[in-house]
């Protein structure tokens, strides 16, 4: 019912930039909160930033003034915009939203695939 792509994955330099793109597509009545995870091998998947529907955003201290976190409504699209990479960086990020499908009286969490992001030189 419900589909979340991740793209913009790839291989760069320390100090280069990377942008994520995850569109939302299927029977969504309602999105509210879209975020990113990222899992490094032999990690736990921890979660990279957050943005409710209204706007508002929350990353981890890891990220925060490198990482942007950004959604576009009308196209149930969240980005991710990532300055400045680190190798520390590398990982597989998901996207994750919490959507309420056209069928559902309640909203649940939804997984993209994961898209894999790496930094070295």
């Amino acid at each position: 019912q419900v589909q979340l792509v991740e793209s913009g994955g790839g291989l760069v330099q320390p100090g280069g930039s990377l942008r994520l793109s995850c569109v939302a597509s299927g029977s969504i009545f309602r999105i509210t909160a879209m975020s990113w995870y990222r899992q490094a091998p032999e990690k736990q998947r921890e979660l990279v930033a957050t943005v409710i529907s209204g706007g508002s955003t929350n990353y981890a201290d890891s990220v925060k003034g490198r990482f942007t976190i950004s959604r576009d409504n009308a196209k149930n699209t969240v980005y991710l915009l990532m300055n400045d990479l680190k190798p520390e960086d590398t990982a597989v990020y998901y996207c994750n939203a919490n959507i309420r499908t056209a069928f559902s009286t309640r909203s649940r969490p939804y997984w993209g695939q994961g898209t894999q992001a790496t930094v070295s030189s």
